[in-house]
Parts: structure tokens; C-alpha cells; sequence
């Protein structure tokens, strides 16, 4: 009930923050943008009061936003082999689907064949759309910033795991020897519904 509670306040800050930035883009009178200012502060300093986070550190989360707000993109590759799915690990000890945020100038597909080409080495064939999540529904691990993460089918092509500056190795698990999991990135039941072959959307 407490996470369900958070999630709703987290909701309807983000909302706050949303169209006040919306209005600080658009609003061309001076008291306009002096309300939609203050409404934005409002919200920041409520957001820092619900994580314990300070003010300073929100304020650079939203820093680089401009124009109208939307939410982020994130990537991921499903590369399953028989009855275990490739995992990378970072650098804290934990593992997700390999992928990021998605880049302007590339196509969905494209950005997740770069992203686990510069995670692993492999390259790459982009099959299909498998799931589309939104992180803003989840109450386990709250987030300040809404993403839409897309994870799509792919299969190897070639390659082999390369040094690089974002993973530090890749390996395969099994649905019953999961490694402690990235939870912002993967979760048990993405993988769950994804190895069911049923097609999520959020």
C-alpha cells in the first residue's frame, strides 16, 4: 500500500513538472512564466522532500529538459538461446538485458543493434517488437523520470563479448539462475513474459 501510495504522489508530481515546463516553453507573458516557474519549484522541492533526495540533484535531473516534456526511451535486446537469455553485468555487480537510451538520428531497431553491439561485441539481427514497458507503472523502485522501455527479438550474427567501457562481461541464465538483477533495467517478471512469448504493452 506504501509503495502504491508513493507511486500516485510520484504520478502526480510528475505531472506538476510536466506542465510547468510545457508552460515555461509556450507562455509568453512575464507572470505566466513567474506562476509556471514557482509551480515547477513547488514540485521539485516536493519531489525532494518524498526521496530524501536534495533539491540540487533533482534540479540537475530536469536541468537538460527544453520545450515540450516527454518521456525517455530505453533499448533492450532479448537474445534468447534454447532455455537461457543473454545478460550483460555492470559495473555495480548487476545484470540486464543488454540496451540504453535511445539516440536521435538512429530508428528504434537501430538503437538497440548499437547498443548491443558497444555492450558485448555481438552484432545483431533486429527481429521484432516483443514488449513495451512504462516505468512510471511500477511502485517497487519509484523513478523521478518516466521511461517507455522497448525490448525487441534479436538474434546473433557473429561476434564475441569485446572490452568495453559499460559492461564488464555477458553470459547466459536460465529463468531458475537468475544473477541479482538491475531492476531499474530488467526484472524477473519481464523476462517471465517474455520467455511466455506473449507480446506485452503497457
Amino acid at each position: 500500500m506504501k509503495g502504491a501510495k508513493i507511486l500516485n504522489q510520484l504520478t502526480f508530481l510528475r505531472r506538476i513538472v510536466a506542465i510547468s515546463e510545457a508552460g515555461l516553453a509556450y507562455a509568453n507573458d512575464r507572470f505566466d512564466q513567474e506562476r509556471y516557474q514557482e509551480l515547477h519549484q513547488l514540485a521539485i522541492d516536493q519531489l525532494s522532500s518524498l526521496s530524501d533526495t536534495p533539491v540540487s540533484k533533482i534540479q540537475q535531473l530536469f536541468a537538460n529538459e527544453s520545450g515540450y516534456p516527454t518521456p525517455k526511451v530505453d533499448v533492450r535486446a532479448f537474445i534468447k538461446h534454447d532455455d537461457s537469455v543473454l545478460l550483460v553485468e555492470d559495473r555495480s555487480g548487476r545484470w540486464a538485458l543488454p540496451g540504453g537510451f535511445a539516440e536521435i538520428g538512429w530508428t528504434p531497431s537501430e538503437n538497440v543493434a548499437k547498443e548491443v553491439d558497444e555492450e558485448t561485441g555481438l552484432k545483431v539481427n533486429v527481429e521484432a517488437l516483443r514488449a513495451i514497458y512504462d516505468t512510471s507503472l511500477r511502485s517497487d523502485i519509484p523513478q523521478f523520470t518516466q521511461y517507455y522501455k522497448l525490448i525487441f527479438k534479436c538474434r546473433i550474427l557473429d561476434g564475441h563479448f569485446q572490452k568495453n567501457s559499460e559492461t564488464v562481461t555477458m553470459d547466459w541464465f536460465s529463468l531458475d539462475n537468475l544473477p541479482p538483477l538491475s531492476l531499474k533495467r530488467t526484472t524477473k517478471e519481464q523476462l517471465d513474459q517474455l520467455f511466455n512469448g506473449s507480446i506485452h504493452v503497457d
